[in-house]
C-alpha cells in the first residue's frame, strides 16, 4: 500500500530533506508547485515550494518489469543526451531521433504485453511511471537531439544572460525557439535574433487598469529606499498638473507621510514652489483623511509621496498600510522600482508590496543601467505592468509613459531595427489605457 505526502520548504531541496526525514529515501515525488508560506494573517507572506509524492515499496528481485524499467530510462536517456565528441559520434545536422523512437516502441510492447498478465499494484504504478517518463521524452526527442547544442540557441542564451534575463526566461526563451525553428532555419542567426526581440518585447505588459473616477482621484507611490520617489511624484505632478506630455492639465495637491527626512520634506515643497502646486505634509491617519477630504470639492488629482521602506522591514510596511487606509478604497497605488536593482531583490520588492494591491510599476533610473532583463524577466514572471519610466533626475523632462520601445532599445548586444519595433510596439501605457 503507499503511502502520499506533501511538504513545504524554502526551496525544493528543503522539501526532499524533510520528506527523506521522515519516510526514507524510498519515496518518489510526482508534482512540485509554488505556493505562498510564512507572513501573518496573510501579509508578507514569501515564495515558497510544495512537493508531493508516496513512499514506494521496494522492488521485487529479479522483475522483469523492474528490468525493463530500467531498460527503458537509459534507452530514453541516452535517446536525448547530445552525442559525446569523438569516433562514431554524429553532429547536430545528421542527428536523427529515428533510432532512438524505434528502441522505445520496441521496450513499450513489452512494458504492455507484461502489464496484461497480470493485475499487481506495484506493476501497475511502475508502468504508470515509466509510461509518464517516456511520454514526457519522447515529446522532446526530436529537438533534444537536433537542436540542444546548437550555436545560435548557445549564442541567444549569453545574450540573455548578459543582459539579466532570470534563468526561467531564458529557458523559455530557448525552449519556444526549439519548437517553432527547424533545424535549418537556426542557420539564420539575423532572423532567430530579430524574432526573439519580438518575443521579449510581447512578454513586456503596459499598464491598461482604469482610473478613478471618484474626486478627488488619489495617487499613492510606495517603494523601497533610494528609488527616487519624491522626485517621480514631482515629475507626476508636473505631467498633470502643468498638462505636460499631451495630458490634459488638472488641478493637483500632493502630500507627504515622509516627515522623517528632512531634506525629502525639502525637496517636495521646493518643487511645489517651482510649479505652484500645494504640498500638504501629515504624520497621522487622520491628518491624512481630513486633508483629502479637504481637496474633496476643489481638487482632481492627490498625489501621495511615501516614506521608503525596506522589503524585509514586514512591521513598518504594516503599519504604513494601515497609514494609507485613510486615502479611501479607490485610491491607486503604484509601485516605484529601480531598473538598478537586482533581480533577486526586484522579486523580494514585488511580493512583500503586493498587501498594498499595486496597480503598476514604475520603472525609475533606466538612464543609470544597460541591461534590463532583471526588469523585464522578473516583471512578466509576477505578471506585473508598467506605467511610467524615469530616465533621470530633471523635474519635469525626465519622465515619460512606458512603452515596449524604451525596454527594446536597450538590450545589450542584440541588433535592434528600430524602425520595425517602433511599427510593431507603437502604443504607449496611456494609449493602452485609453483604448488606442
Amino acid at each position: 500500500m503507499l503511502t502520499y505526502f506533501a511538504e513545504q520548504g524554502a526551496t525544493y531541496e528543503e522539501c526532499l530533506r524533510k520528506a527523506r526525514a521522515k519516510y526514507g529515501d524510498n519515496i518518489q515525488i510526482y508534482m512540485q508547485r509554488t505556493v505562498q508560506i510564512g507572513g501573518f494573517l496573510g501579509l508578507f507572506s514569501r515564495e515558497g515550494v510544495e512537493i508531493m509524492g508516496f513512499v514506494k515499496e521496494p522492488e521485487r528481485p529479479q522483475s522483469l518489469l523492474s528490468s525493463l524499467a530500467r531498460k527503458e530510462v537509459a534507452s530514453c536517456r541516452d535517446a536525448a543526451s547530445p552525442p559525446v565528441k569523438g569516433e562514431g559520434s554524429r553532429n547536430l545536422a545528421t542527428a536523427s531521433p529515428r533510432s532512438a523512437e524505434t528502441s522505445l516502441e520496441e521496450e513499450k510492447q513489452k512494458i504492455l504485453a507484461l502489464a496484461g498478465k497480470g493485475s499487481d499494484p506495484t506493476i501497475k504504478v511502475v508502468l504508470q511511471e515509466v509510461r509518464s517518463l517516456k511520454e514526457r521524452l519522447e515529446s522532446q526527442l526530436g529537438m533534444s537531439v537536433s537542436a540542444e547544442e546548437h550555436p545560435t540557441i548557445i549564442k541567444i542564451g549569453e545574450l540573455l544572460a548578459g543582459n539579466e534575463f532570470s534563468h526561467s526566461y531564458i529557458s523559455r526563451i530557448q525552449q519556444r525557439i526549439r519548437r517553432e525553428f527547424p533545424l535549418a532555419e537556426l542557420e539564420d542567426f539575423d532572423r532567430i535574433q530579430k524574432q526573439v526581440v519580438e518575443w521579449i518585447g510581447e512578454s513586456i505588459e503596459l499598464y491598461s487598469g482604469t482610473e478613478s473616477k471618484t474626486k478627488p482621484r488619489v495617487m499613492v507611490l510606495v517603494g523601497p529606499t533610494g528609488v527616487g520617489k519624491t522626485t517621480t511624484i514631482a515629475k507626476l505632478a508636473a505631467i498633470y498638473g502643468l498638462g505636460i506630455n499631451n495630458t490634459p492639465a488638472v488641478s493637483v495637491r500632493m502630500i507627504t507621510i515622509d516627515n522623517y527626512r528632512i531634506a525629502a520634506r525639502q525637496q517636495i515643497e521646493k518643487y511645489g514652489e517651482i510649479m505652484g502646486i500645494p504640498v500638504s505634509c501629515v504624520e497621522t491617519y487622520e491628518d491624512l483623511r481630513k486633508t483629502i477630504s479637504l481637496y474633496a470639492d476643489e481638487v482632481d488629482l492627490v498625489l501621495v509621496d511615501t516614506i521608503g521602506k525596506s522589503p524585509r522591514d514586514s512591521i513598518k510596511l504594516a503599519e504604513m498600510k494601515e497609514l494609507l487606509a485613510a486615502c479611501g478604497t479607490s485610491m491607486e497605488v503604484h509601485l516605484a522600482l529601480a531598473a538598478t536593482t537586482k533581480a533577486s531583490d526586484i522579486k523580494e520588492i514585488l511580493q512583500q508590496f503586493e498587501p498594498f494591491n499595486y496597480r503598476s510599476v514604475i520603472v525609475t533610473k533606466l538612464d543609470e543601467t544597460n541591461r534590463i532583463g532583471n526588469v523585464v524577466s522578473a516583471l512578466n514572471e509576477k505578471g506585473k505592468s508598467i506605467s511610467f519610466i524615469t530616465n533621470g533626475q530633471r523635474v519635469p523632462q525626465d519622465i515619460e509613459r512606458a512603452s515596449v520601445v524604451n525596454f527594446l532599445i536597450n538590450l545589450e548586444g542584440f541588433k535592434i531595427d528600430r524602425p520595425y519595433i517602433e511599427k510593431r510596439f507603437s502604443k504607449t501605457a496611456s494609449d493602452v489605457l485609453e483604448g488606442r
